[in-house]
């Protein structure tokens, strides 16, 4: 027990703390607010808490816990709705209205509520690290496995069917060191991993369902991504996109200091959405930190660190994960306010010099596994996080701290979101460091070569940019008709397939196989352009083909039409453009620009 002698904003520093530790959870004042321990030099401690300090004062009690910030694991996860420290906000709300009162406390998961257990393995049996004990169905997508706690291995002395709250004892474990009793929930301190046996390469795609990402700039399952963008430039819809339809088990999203309205959507959305895959609503895969820009800025934190946790704990279940961060320049800010009430030396912009490695610690808790256990289980966890960069500079420290870690970078352009063109990913400026790993997959599964195709395209919207710079100087008119075929192309590439509507029924989520198609329709377009131009055709003629309102109107076409629709499609293109150019001949010559 110890007591304040000061209070600065968030950070409280108390005396007679002899005998805590660091990241130590501590009760702070009369009300008991949430706090951690992040320095001790004798006994004096100083205190980051998770709560509002006001109307605290020297000389109150400070009461350490005897352990560390931790999440409580366990069934009942799935479907919740958390604050940044676990507390689950439904359960608070019944107690204390719209507002959290200061202090408070309630159990992460629900403590009356029974679980069907189902054991997977025998009495006598001999079980390791890792290993499932047994299933229970939460909900009715997922299958939440228990699983023999980090640290204990030995035979299986006792086991109980049935239906158990998460405090029973579900296992009795005799180990070299005695029995072990085992329930359905398990504590884990946030800071530290969780272990495993082994990382692996990533190799195949998370899709999301944007043509823009699976397409042109793809993330791995187990792989990190950053989408930084100026204000309404769309990060926050487009994580929404990603936590709704990427092809994930479990979505973890974590609103770390974001306005409550964009939390709110989530909230209000998700419930109501249906997923692709099964037609059950999304919350049934879903776990929801909010901890919005109203909330203490310490607690952003604790909020990162939460569900990287939560995370980890599906993951070696065997579940590949994805976990949404918005935004991560938001707990960089809350750092910086601490650092500067601690009087650290600032570094760059005023951010701690310990900023990179603070954000490397929370990204490499990504990646793709083989988990602790008898067998051979993997999981992933994949993490896509916002940057919010003052004004839209790139340059300023949590931008390139991100950059230099990430692996995948969606550009978000001003320019673009100001020219209504959703989502605003710029292809020029973005990049994916995952194409040669996962290319193989793509032609596993579809039998095309999904990089080719996307290096044509990507290398036709190069050229576009090229000559849009010439064409800023003497006009369009003045290009040649192949230029001005690519310019052509180009705009249906962009208009066509990387434009796509968030709200639309249809284009919301477009799957692989009709991205594929697009692709290869759009391309297929552009080549005869630029054959027809060789030839002769006047672009203006090209533009007249009834081909490219059908073309334009492929993202409309539901997916159980779009194969039958797509084969009319390109046959109708190559008949339109036979009969253009029939009637023209190949020059002879030819320009040495055509060359």
């Amino acid at each position: 027990m110890g007591k304040i002698v000061r209070i600065t904003g968030p950070v409280v520093i108390a005396d007679d703390m002899k005998g805590s530790e660091m990241y130590e959870l501590v009760k702070v004042g009369e009300e008991g607010l949430i706090g951690e321990i992040i320095g001790l030099t004798g006994d004096r401690a100083t205190i980051q808490v998770y709560e509002e300090t006001s109307g605290i004062k020297p000389g109150e009690k400070v009461e350490g816990t005897g352990k560390p910030l931790s999440v409580e694991l366990g069934p009942g996860l799935i479907g919740a709705i958390y604050d940044g420290t676990q507390r689950p906000l439904t359960v608070i709300r019944a107690k204390t209205g719209d507002l959290i009162t200061r202090g408070i406390s309630a159990y992460a998961l629900p403590r009356d509520k029974k679980w069907g257990f189902v054991p997977k393995v025998k009495k006598g049996s001999n079980v390791v690290e890792g290993d499932v004990l047994g299933t229970v169905k939460e909900g009715k997508l997922v299958e939440h496995r228990i699983l023999v706690p980090p640290g204990i291995s030995g035979k299986v002395a006792d086991i109980s069917e049935g239906a158990h709250k998460v405090e029973d004892v579900i296992a009795v474990v005799e180990t070299a060191s005695g029995e072990k009793k085992i329930a359905m929930m398990q504590t884990w301190p946030v800071r530290r991993a969780r272990p495993y046996k082994e990382k692996l390469d990533p190799v195949e795609p998370l899709i999301s369902g944007q043509r823009v990402i699976d397409a042109f700039f793809p993330i791995a399952k187990g792989g990190t991504a950053a989408i930084p963008g100026g204000f309404g430039t769309g990060k926050t819809v487009m994580l929404h996109q990603f936590a709704k339809w990427a092809d994930a088990d479990i979505i973890v999203y974590v609103g770390c200091g974001e306005r409550g309205n964009e939390m709110c959507d989530v909230l209000t959305h998700f419930p109501e959405l249906k997923d692709p895959r099964t037609g059950e609503s999304l919350m049934e895969r879903v776990v929801l930190i909010a901890n919005t820009s109203n909330m203490p800025v310490a607690a952003r934190e604790a909020s990162v660190y939460t569900g990287i946790t939560i995370a980890e704990y599906f993951r070696d279940m065997g579940y590949d994960v994805a976990l949404m961060a918005d935004s991560t320049s938001r707990w960089a800010e809350a750092m910086r306010e601490i650092s500067g009430r601690l009087e650290e030396m600032p570094g760059e912009e005023g951010f701690p010099a310990y900023l990179a490695s603070r954000l490397a610690e929370f990204y490499e808790r990504a990646g793709r596994v083989r988990t602790i256990c008898s067998g051979d289980r993997i999981g992933s966890i994949t993490v896509v996080g916002a940057v919010s960069p003052p004004g839209g500079d790139l340059s300023e420290p949590v931008s390139q701290n991100t950059l230099r870690i990430v692996k995948v970078f969606w550009a978000l352009d001003t320019a673009l979101a100001d020219r209504r063109h959703f989502p605003a990913i710029h292809w020029l400026t973005s990049y994916s460091l995952y194409v040669d790993a996962i290319k193989n997959w793509w032609k596993q599964k579809f039998s095309k070569d999904w990089k080719s195709m996307r290096d044509e395209a990507i290398a036709m919207l190069q050229e576009e940019a090229e000559l849009e710079e010439i064409v800023k100087l003497v006009g369009p008119d003045a290009l040649p008709e192949r230029e001005r075929a690519v310019l052509e192309a180009a705009r249906i590439m962009r208009e066509d397939f990387l434009q796509q509507f968030a709200f639309q029924e249809v284009d919301t989520y477009c799957p692989v196989e009709k991205q594929l198609g697009m692709l290869e329709g759009v391309l297929e377009f552009y080549r005869n352009c630029v054959e027809a131009a060789k030839r002769g055709v006047s672009v203006d003629e090209i533009r007249k083909l009834p081909i490219k309102d059908a073309i334009a109107g492929m993202k409309r076409l539901p997916p159980d039409k779009f194969e039958r629709e797509f084969k009319l499609l390109k046959k109708q293109l190559k008949e339109q453009f036979a009969v253009l150019m029939q009637t023209k001949r190949a020059p002879t010559g030819g320009s040495g620009h055509d060359e």
